[in-house]
């Protein structure tokens, strides 16, 4: 019969012997598929696509958010820890947002671009430019 305490003690135990090899790997991934569901949904484009880089960026987040638990289960109480784990929450909450209120990341996204083109042709202006 399977032991599935042995199985997830082995697991954890490789989660923590690969650590700077696994973080090395999600710490981007997590931040560009967060962004890439973003953009989509910022853009408009299709439901399809918009649900599956949430979907990725979902895993990579919880993933992360796996990772540092088996640092806490063993004691390992420290910066990088909660570093990591604020980020891929944050990664985590942005991409629900972004599938629970998608009007809301387009009005954000349409914000941001009319605050940009205010700075740029302000800073466009002062270097005599145009």
């Amino acid at each position: 019969m399977l032991d599935f305490t042995h199985i997830l003690s082995h697991l954890a135990e490789l989660s923590r012997i690969h650590c700077l090899g696994i973080c090395a790997f999600l710490v981007p991934s997590n931040l560009l598929a967060t962004l890439t569901t973003l953009a989509l949904v910022a853009t408009r484009k299709p439901r399809q696509m918009r649900l599956l880089s949430a979907a990725m960026a979902t895993i990579f987040a919880v993933t992360m958010i796996l990772h540092v638990w088996t640092w806490f289960a063993v004691g390992v109480v420290q910066a990088p820890t909660f570093i990591l784990l604020s980020l891929a929450s944050l990664c985590l909450g942005l991409n629900l947002l972004a599938l629970a209120f998608p009007h809301n990341v387009v009005l954000a996204y349409r914000w941001g671009r009319r605050i940009w083109s205010r700075h740029s042709a302000i800073s466009a202006l002062k270097s005599g430019g145009y």
